[in-house]
């Protein structure tokens, strides 16, 4: 369906797009790189639609250096990482752009992809401390007023960096660990720090023989509820495997993702959750897969393939999630809604062509779907049938990092500043 024409320069309606309920702290907060429930879909609120130079941008404050992490936010405080003369840094701003601290953290590894940093995995914060990760090795858990709680190198620890590209993986947090995914080829691994001392709790390998570069991963593990307890899901390997939160004992494993023998299976997009459904896309957006989660509740066990197509996916943004469908944003500016329970196709169209592609994940805020391509273009368009082309958004500067939503505004961290868009 192509995408119909009508611009209208209005606040997109209040519209309840969390696929479960959640807690009061988390409507406010958006503590992960894809939120609270880990599903690009943003609290119910009036948020913008269009802006510029002149109008809606509430405020921009400079940034240190290049970074491509996604901010996060809690408690009307925004941190994200970046360089910081030649070091991996922490930064906290305020909910007017003033910064207030910055940590540094050791020398930086810069990246060498055009759309890479040595900082591209987000930080992550469960509201008592802020715990992140660099291309550098260094993985660090940090108060939320700046001071160091713990540091470390998983480098030095467990042997240097053979991804071809930078690294990506996000922490992700269990209730008592902080949880790092190193998959490269040959010693990929799953390991557990205690999230107050920093302690090695449990340290599991995830080494699979693939072809060229299908050991390889970017994608972020996420944190579900399984049979009653927490457990870990993991892309890499050209498998989708749970692993238990407590000790990375392996519950179960998916494969079967690439069924073309072909070496283009590298993970880039991460998994997404949709209830008790992960949506998995994979073969640089060749395929896209339904997988049952088997959590809390579920008749099933984990690991059942649903369903598999082809046509629709993506290779780099994780799609969005809400209630009983998934949002996939192409590369190239392919749209689609998906029912997560058949993978069948509810709705499909089209971005404006551009030879410039999408490396930021799309928001789901306000029933409208934000797209944000690397030129610094972000379009925004109606989450539904008609598709409806709403505005086109020019930023001004390359954008690389997925727009957050903060109390009724958006966050967009750009090359070189961080934006706050907002209805004046």
């Amino acid at each position: 369906m192509p995408l119909c024409p009508p611009w209208r320069p209005l606040a997109c309606a209040a519209l309840l797009l969390a696929g479960a309920p959640a807690r009061a702290a988390d409507e406010t907060n958006w503590p992960r790189w894809r939120g609270p429930h880990d599903n690009g879909a943003a609290a119910p609120g009036v948020y913008p639609v269009t802006w510029s130079a002149a109008t809606n941008v509430l405020w921009k404050t400079p940034l240190p250096g290049r970074g491509c992490s996604t901010p996060i936010v809690w408690n009307r405080r925004i941190f994200l990482t970046a360089p910081v003369a030649g070091q991996d840094a922490l930064l906290a701003f305020d909910d007017a752009g003033q910064r207030l601290w910055q940590t540094t953290l050791g020398a930086e590894s810069p990246g060498k992809h055009r759309n890479g940093s040595g900082c591209n995995p987000s930080a992550v914060t469960d509201g008592r401390g802020l715990y992140v990760y660099f291309k550098s090795g260094t993985l660090a858990a940090v108060e939320l007023d700046g001071r160091l709680r713990w540091q470390t190198n998983l480098q030095e620890r467990y042997g240097r960096d053979t991804l071809f590209w930078d690294f990506g993986s996000s922490p992700a947090l269990t209730a008592r660990d902080v949880v790092m995914a190193v998959q490269r080829h040959g010693d990929s691994y799953l390991a557990a720090f205690d999230q107050r001392t920093g302690a090695l709790h449990w340290k599991v390998a995830h080494n699979r023989v693939t072809p060229v570069e299908g050991d390889h991963c970017y994608a972020t593990p996420l944190v579900f509820p399984y049979q009653g307890r927490e457990a870990l899901l993991v892309l890499g390997g050209e498998q989708l495997t749970a692993y238990a939160a407590a000790d990375g004992r392996p519950l179960w494993t998916c494969g079967g993702f690439k069924p073309k023998a072909r070496s283009d299976g590298v993970p880039v997009a991460s998994p997404v959750s949709a209830g008790d459904v992960a949506v998995v896309p994979y073969g640089r957006g060749a395929w896209l897969h339904g997988v049952r989660l088997g959590g809390a509740g579920a008749p099933a066990a984990g690991g059942q393939r649903l369903w598999q197509r082809e046509g629709v996916s993506a290779f780099v943004p994780t799609p969005a999630a809400a209630q009983d469908r998934v949002y996939i944003l192409g590369d190239r500016g392919d749209l689609a809604g998906v029912d997560t329970a058949t993978g069948r196709t509810l709705w499909r169209g089209r971005l404006p062509e551009n030879n410039n592609h999408y490396y930021a994940s799309p928001l789901l805020a306000g029933g409208c779907l934000y797209a944000a391509r690397e030129d610094g273009v972000v379009y925004v368009v109606r989450a539904d049938e008609t598709c409806a082309l709403l505005a086109e958004n020019v930023l001004g500067e390359r954008l690389i990092a997925s727009p957050v939503p903060a109390a009724n505004r958006l966050l967009l961290r750009g090359e070189k500043n961080l934006y706050c868009i907002g209805i004046k």
